[in-house]
């Protein structure tokens, strides 16, 4: 399902700066209908392309994503979304090309919780790009990294409501509890 690749400089950048941990630098995955997409680590250049990304969301979309709304990020919002180290804190992007340019239509990322053998996990796929496998692409290479760099258990806390995340949970074999602080809201983990 998946290839990795070789670093191409003139296509997607330098990978120079990518730990070695990595085991490629970026697959090109196709889709369930056949479209190709680039698949990578979030890079400190993505900064506009993830800005962008969050603002075409659908308010429903950035309501469950982000467990409530807002028009646009704030520079705090931005600057924790670009924050990974790629062992605590870690985002997958991927990428097609649109009319020329690179454009972002998802996102997984984990960071570590208080227990550092537990992450929390999200993925978000575009409204226009959902219903294609893309969030199982992004979350198996999140869970894959996640598992190299030592963490036991990953958790995702979901609005109840979140239909899409749920499928997504339970075919990834997430386990689904009631969130018992929000009725609202549960909570998916998955042992690594």
């Amino acid at each position: 399902m998946s290839t990795p690749t070789q670093p191409n400089p003139t296509h997607v950048g330098d990978f120079s700066a990518f730990p070695d941990a990595l085991t490629g630098d970026h697959w090109i995955e196709k889709l369930r209908d056949g479209t190709t997409v680039l698949i990578r680590p979030l890079r400190e250049e993505d900064r506009e392309r993830e800005i962008a990304f969050v603002s075409r969301l659908s308010h429903q979309a950035r309501r469950l994503r982000f467990l409530g709304d807002f028009r646009q990020l704030s520079a705090a919002q931005v600057q924790q979304l670009m924050d990974i180290d790629y062992d605590k804190r870690m985002a997958f992007v991927a990428l097609v090309h649109d009319q020329g340019e690179l454009r972002e239509i998802g996102v997984s990322r984990y960071g570590a919780t208080t227990d550092e053998r537990t992450c929390e996990c999200a993925v978000t796929v575009a409204d226009d790009w959902q219903n294609r496998g893309l969030g199982v692409l992004l979350m198996r290479h999140l869970i894959d990294f996640a598992r190299r760099n030592g963490f036991k258990r990953m958790i995702s806390i979901d609005a109840a409501s979140n239909e899409g995340m749920r499928d997504l949970a339970s075919y990834l074999g997430f386990h689904r509890e009631m969130d018992l602080a929000d009725s609202s809201q549960v909570i998916h983990t998955l042992a690594l």
